[in-house]
């Protein structure tokens, strides 16, 4: 699958909506406020597969905010792209957190060389749950 990754736009955000919504595993903000970050957006023909989120926090390092991939384009290569996309752009230390539970997405970034280095207990608000902190050097 041909997979091209562009600076999202804010006629995108209506896609972005649609598709963090069908991730519930991904955290659920206001996507209008997207656009003042790093937001890329995965392109597979005329549809928009997937989103990523980062912004830097200090010199050499930054955060990945949000991550999702539209339901049908998952297990594709687009989270993978998405990371590449942002770590090429963000050089130096690529932190973020993720739920406990959520093996995949913990899995993936394993695969893409994040190491685990530390937890957040009770990190997020809507369940309660646990965040693993992750990161990797560029």
């Amino acid at each position: 699958m041909d997979i091209a990754v562009r600076r999202a736009e804010r006629g995108d955000l209506q896609a972005l909506g649609r598709i963090q919504a069908a991730s519930p595993e991904a955290a659920q903000w206001d996507v209008t406020g997207y656009l003042e970050y790093d937001c890329v957006v995965a392109v597979c023909g005329e549809s928009i597969a997937g989103f990523a989120v980062a912004r830097q926090v200090a010199q050499g390092e930054s955060e990945l905010l949000n991550l999702a991939v539209d339901p049908a384009f998952r297990r594709q290569g687009v989270a993978r792209r998405l990371v590449g996309e942002l770590r090429h752009g963000h050089p130096g230390t690529l932190w973020l957190e993720v739920r406990e539970t959520n093996l995949n997405a913990r899995n993936l970034y394993k695969s893409l060389g994040f190491i685990e280095a530390g937890s957040r207990p009770s990190y997020y608000s809507d369940s309660g749950e646990g965040a693993i902190v992750m990161n990797v050097h560029s």
